[in-house]
């Protein structure tokens, strides 16, 4: 997520950057102001995203101060005001991520509510986290485990609105989960665990989308690959570690996984280290 005031007043470049190779790539705002919003749609849009995400589920305290994240629920007409905004602004895509509820405000009426106004402003495409969000009380981390998981409550939704594009989230770890909510859903979003364990998304390819075996590439092809993508980091200023410390998770629940962590968060930090000597070095403890 990237505010609307971090655009409009900072380092556009910084903020809005990325690969090619990273499309279909949607940019999460945070903000609660239609002409801000809609200011920061027409960034993304020039920018060459493919398209834009209203954050309505973030529960912490900096964010609620701000006005925007999960807080906006209680504010459905807002909320279609700012959608309204950014689809006039933009001929991108707009869609919403959000919690089933906040605080005592947990009942299919209000998620209904919250979903119907800003239907009627022209969304179709939400993203819900299936679970509530205390706004006190919990610090964001607890927020996306503590509160239980609800998946009923959000296939009421998508049963009253089929028409909607409705994609779940929240505590969906494996292929079986995926392929379970796949028969309610129109897609489900990895969180967490796409980070944590990133190999999983080999295995997406290969059971969700059918991809060849012979187009996918093993753990050990994956990090290789990545030697020229840190390197071009390298060369604009960046550390090897800003990349290399996403790259912990690759061989979880491995054999030398410790060993693939260890080497990851010390090597890079060692003075004429190369991309090539970490990754390389790194594998052949590995594996």
């Amino acid at each position: 997520m990237v505010t609307t005031g971090a655009l409009i007043h900072g380092d556009r470049k910084r903020f809005l950057g990325f690969n090619k190779e990273e499309h279909p790539i949607a940019l999460q705002l945070g903000g609660s102001d239609p002409v801000d919003l809609a200011i920061c749609a027409k960034m993304a849009e020039d920018f060459g995203y493919d398209e834009i995400n209203l954050n309505c589920g973030c529960p912490s305290d900096r964010v609620q101060k701000g006005q925007f994240g999960a807080v906006l629920m209680e504010s459905p007409d807002l909320v279609a005001r700012c959608i309204e905004a950014m689809i006039k602004a933009a001929s991108l895509p707009v869609s919403i991520k959000c919690r089933i509820g906040i605080d005592e405000q947990d009942s299919f009426e209000f998620l209904d509510n919250f979903i119907s106004t800003t239907k009627q402003a022209g969304c179709t495409h939400y993203i819900i986290h299936a679970r509530k969000a205390w706004l006190k009380g919990l610090s964001p981390k607890e927020n996306r485990t503590i509160p239980p998981i609800n998946y009923p409550r959000a296939a009421e939704i998508k049963s009253k609105y089929p028409m909607l594009d409705i994609a779940l989230n929240g505590e969906i770890k494996t292929i079986s989960q995926i392929k379970e909510h796949l028969q309610t859903f129109d897609s489900v979003m990895i969180g967490r665990e796409a980070y944590q364990n990133p190999y999983l998304l080999n295995n997406i390819e290969r059971e969700i989308f059918n991809t060849p075996e012979k187009e996918l590439l093993s753990r050990e092809q994956t990090a290789l690959a990545m030697i020229p993508y840190i390197e071009e980091q390298v060369a604009i200023g960046a550390r090897i570690n800003t990349v290399t410390r996403h790259m912990m998770g690759l061989f979880k629940s491995q054999k030398g996984g410790k060993k693939w962590r260890q080497i990851l968060s010390t090597l890079p930090h060692k003075d004429g280290t190369t991309p090539s000597q970490v990754i390389e070095t790194a594998l052949k403890e590995t594996t």
